[in-house]
């Protein structure tokens, strides 16, 4: 353990702003899941399953945003990409509390693909600040500042619906997450490096470590890839040819652990949702995500301490399997105690993940990887609150975290004999 390197970290004036800024960007949105979910159950009378399908369509709008974004960060600079999310944020969630189901649907979904991508721009800022073992501290300090956010916005959200209004609620989460996209253009955080030359070098070795492999390899694969070429004579239309050379198999399976995830988080969070207001004190569930974040923040120091990497999907298999026994609370307290097992690994994974994606990914290419590694992400959140909004409609609060933890696992061991039978192909395929 390394606990002097958050210390030496913190000590960076731009790191410290950057996590600062993070945090207060990330705020109103950190509401807004308890505040949608509530605004549908409560307010609009309708069932759990509903209530995960606005959360679903909203991340699917992410998904689709996040790449987008994410390029359109690389290609124009952070200032002009965000002033789309700063207009969208302000005037979707001031609308959309006054709409039809339907209408809320759609409007959740354009929502979701102007969200302010916070998420993406600080890793991919972090990744440039930070090099080396220096980022997986970074990285879980992120996580670390993202639960410190989460175990004070949903309880303000649930406050806000059940003291005030789900309507009112939304509209301040979209004022507020416009202000806050506000407060990073004025920041304006770095995206790519100052050192270009250094950038170019590193993406050249890459490209030389692959045309090392295609020399190496049988004829046919020579054959297949022979239109690889070093950075410095590809021309515009190769690299366009080559926009997914990034995508590796390691690549994919960093993106299945941001799927299950995605997953797990969002069937626990409409299962923690449904059990507190079942119990007909919906303004408590503030306890129980404050439990859950804070095991989180404990977990991410712990392992943004550790010298040594821990593989994603380990930590995301363990995570599911802790998960299963939060269906066997009865009440808040109850529910808050069984999500710390959970709780001290959800950091570890992210961190872990953004990590890998960061160290797999050039420079040139590292903000279309992170917007698409946020898209799986978002992706798995948008399977797991419908499907988990039915089995609590169906069964009951409990179901959410049984489904939770079950198809994150199993999601966890096709992935894992997925590689393992591609990987022996491959090297049969060399023989």
């Amino acid at each position: 353990m390394n606990f002097a390197s958050y210390g030496e970290l913190l000590r960076v004036a731009p790191i410290r702003r950057l996590l600062l800024v993070g945090m207060i960007a990330r705020f109103p949105h950190s509401a807004a899941g308890v505040l949608l979910t509530l605004h549908v159950v409560m307010t609009m009378d309708m069932g759990y399953a509903k209530a995960g399908a606005v959360a679903a369509v909203v991340t699917v709008g992410i998904a689709f945003g996040a790449p987008w974004r994410g390029r359109r960060v690389d290609n124009v600079g952070l200032r002009r990409a965000l002033i789309p999310s700063v207009i969208s944020e302000a005037v979707i969630w001031s609308i959309a509390p006054h709409a039809s189901y339907e209408w809320l649907l759609v409007l959740a979904l354009i929502g979701g693909v102007f969200t302010l991508p916070v998420f993406s721009v600080v890793r991919q800022s972090l990744g440039v600040m930070a090099t080396g073992e220096q980022r997986r501290t970074a990285f879980a300090l992120d996580s670390i500042a993202t639960e410190l956010v989460f175990m004070g916005g949903p309880a303000l959200g649930a406050i806000l619906a059940t003291s005030l209004s789900s309507v009112v609620g939304l509209t301040l989460v979209g004022i507020s997450t416009s202000l806050a996209g506000l407060l990073l253009i004025w920041f304006n955080p770095p995206t790519r490096s100052e050192n270009p030359q250094k950038a170019a070098t590193e993406v050249q070795e890459r490209e030389a470590a692959n045309a090392a492999v295609v020399a190496a390899a049988p004829a046919h694969l020579a054959e297949a890839s022979s239109e690889l070429q070093p950075l410095a004579v590809l021309s515009r239309r190769a690299r366009l040819r080559s926009g997914f050379s990034w995508f590796t198999l390691s690549v994919a399976v960093v993106f299945a652990v941001a799927v299950g995830a995605g997953l797990l988080l969002s069937s626990s969070d409409v299962g923690i949702v449904a059990l507190v207001e079942s119990s007909g004190n919906p303004q408590e569930v503030g306890i129980v995500f404050a439990a859950w974040c804070a095991a989180s923040v404990v977990g991410g120091l712990i392992y943004g301490g550790m010298r040594r990497r821990i593989s994603p999907m380990l930590l995301l298999l363990a995570m599911a399997v802790l998960t299963l026994p939060m269906a066997l609370a009865t009440d808040t307290i109850s529910l808050a105690l069984l999500s710390i097992p959970a709780g001290l690994l959800c950091a570890p994974v992210l961190s872990s993940a953004s990590e890998r994606v960061a160290d797999l990914v050039s420079e040139e290419r590292r903000g279309e990887a992170m917007g698409w590694y946020g898209s799986a992400l978002t992706s798995g959140t948008a399977l797991g609150a419908p499907l988990a909004g039915a089995a609590i409609d169906i069964v009951g609060p409990w179901a959410g975290f049984a489904f939770a933890g079950v198809s994150a696992s199993l999601l966890v061991l096709v992935t894992l004999t997925v590689r393992k039978f591609s990987r022996r192909g491959e090297r049969l395929s060399a023989v």
